[in-house]
C-alpha cells in the first residue's frame, strides 16, 4: 500500500513538473530587454506575433506543443506588452528584430529553434533564416509570403496594392492618435467582452503605439515598386523545411503572394490553405492550426 501511494505521489510529481505553469523570462539586445514566455522541455520552438498582437497569441499552440514534449518560447516584440520600448524608428530596423530573435535563443542555451511566426512576426522569421540561416533548424509560417513572393504581388498585383494602402496610412506620421487599447482589441479578439479580449486590452496598455508603427515605417515598402526591407527578393535560398499556413479570407495579405514558394527553399515545403479563416489564422482556425504544426513537427524530428 505504502509503495503504491508512494509511486502515485511521484507520478502527480513528474505530471505537475510536465504541465509547469509558464514562466516569465527576459533576454537582452545590445541594452533592450525583451520579454518571452517559456513552457515545456524539448527541441526549442520560438514564437513571435505580429501587429496587433502579443506573446498571449500563442498561448493554444504553447499548450499543444509543451504536451508533445517541445519548449515553446514567445516572444513580446520590442515595444509590445513587457518587452522595451525603445525610442525612434531606427530602433525598429529590421536587423534590431533579427537581433531580439537571436538573443532569446541564446538566453536559452541554444545555438538554433524552430521558428513560428505570424504577420510581423513571420516577416522577420523569413528575415531570420535568410540573414541568419544558423539560427533555425524548422521555419513556420503564418500569413506573409516569402519576400520574393511579396515583392512580386507588391508589383504586379493590384489587388494587394490596394490591400497594403492600409501600411501606407500606418507610415504617416501622427496615425498612432487613431489607436486605442480598446480599439486594437477588438481587432484581434472580437467585440464580445471575453477574458482573452481583457487581457489584450491590458497587453495594449502598456504597449507603445508609436513603437507598433516603427515597424512598418522602418521596413514597409514605401511604395509599390520598392523592394527593400521586408519585400527584398534577392534572397539565398532556404535550406530547411518550411510550414506555411494563410487564411484565404485574409484582407491584409493575399494568398496568391504563396504561389512560387517552393522555388526558394531546397527542403521539403507544406503550405495549408484554411479558406475559412482571415488574417489571424491562429486564432480563427486554432483547432487546425495547432494540430498541422504539431503533426508537421513531430514527422521532422
Amino acid at each position: 500500500m505504502f509503495r503504491t501511494m508512494m509511486a502515485l505521489l511521484a507520478a502527480l510529481t513528474m505530471a505537475t513538473a510536465v504541465h509547469a505553469k509558464p514562466q516569465d523570462k527576459y533576454a537582452t539586445n545590445n541594452g533592450v530587454k525583451i520579454h518571452y514566455v517559456v513552457d515545456g522541455t524539448g527541441p526549442l520552438v520560438v514564437m513571435i506575433h505580429g501587429f496587433p498582437d502579443y506573446w498571449g497569441t500563442w498561448k493554444p499552440l504553447m499548450a499543444e506543443l509543451s504536451k508533445a514534449g517541445y519548449r515553446t518560447a514567445a516572444l513580446d516584440l520590442r515595444g509590445y506588452n513587457m518587452s522595451d520600448k525603445p525610442e525612434g524608428e531606427a530602433a525598429y530596423a529590421m536587423p534590431n528584430l533579427i537581433g531580439d530573435v537571436a538573443a532569446v535563443i541564446a538566453a536559452e542555451g541554444q545555438k538554433n529553434a524552430i521558428v513560428v511566426g505570424h504577420d510581423w512576426g513571420a516577416a522577420i522569421s523569413w528575415q531570420v533564416v535568410i540573414n541568419r540561416p544558423d539560427l533555425v533548424n524548422k521555419l513556420v509560417i503564418m500569413s506573409v509570403p516569402h519576400p520574393a513572393g511579396f515583392a512580386r504581388e507588391m508589383a504586379t498585383n493590384v489587388d494587394q496594392q490596394k490591400n497594403s494602402q492600409y501600411a501606407r496610412n500606418f507610415q504617416q506620421p501622427g496615425f498612432e492618435k487613431n489607436f486605442t487599447a480598446e480599439g486594437l482589441a477588438t481587432m484581434v479578439a472580437g467585440r464580445e467582452a471575453t477574458p482573452e479580449k481583457a487581457e489584450y486590452v491590458e497587453a495594449f496598455k502598456r504597449s507603445n503605439f508609436t513603437a507598433m508603427l516603427n515597424y512598418y515605417r522602418a521596413n514597409y515598402p514605401k511604395t509599390a515598386g520598392e523592394t527593400t526591407g521586408v519585400a527584398a527578393p534577392d534572397a539565398p535560398p532556404i535550406k530547411v523545411p518550411v510550414l506555411v499556413i494563410h487564411g484565404m479570407k485574409d484582407t491584409a495579405l493575399n494568398a496568391a503572394g504563396h504561389s512560387g514558394t517552393w522555388n526558394h527553399v531546397t527542403a521539403d515545403t507544406t503550405i495549408l490553405m484554411i479558406p475559412t479563416a482571415g488574417h489571424f489564422v491562429q486564432h480563427d482556425a486554432a483547432p487546425l492550426v495547432d494540430r498541422t504544426v504539431r503533426d508537421w513537427l513531430n514527422a521532422r524530428r
